[in-house]
């Protein structure tokens, strides 16, 4: 486990109920977000991104990197639970 994912477990772990931990689990962008998100993906691999679009990017690539933390924390919840 790296040292982030032990900080993120220490503070999700009071507050993170079952309830709480379904819609984590289930959580998706919307359509407006994902559609960009598409747009950047495409742009990026045909090396077309402007210095902007390269930060809007990355940011979107950041933030899903802490949803799938928290949502794979969310599953380790209810694999808890039904136990």
């Amino acid at each position: 486990m790296s040292s982030a994912t032990a900080v993120l477990d220490r503070f999700l772990e009071p507050v993170l109920s079952v309830e709480m931990a379904r819609k984590l689990v289930q959580f998706r962008a919307d359509s407006q977000i994902q559609a960009r998100v598409d747009e950047l993906a495409r742009k990026c691999n045909e090396g077309a991104l402007s210095p902007a679009e390269k930060a809007e990017y990355e940011m979107f690539v950041e933030d899903a990197d802490m949803i799938a933390l928290l949502q794979a924390k969310a599953r380790a919840v209810l694999a808890d639970a039904n136990e």
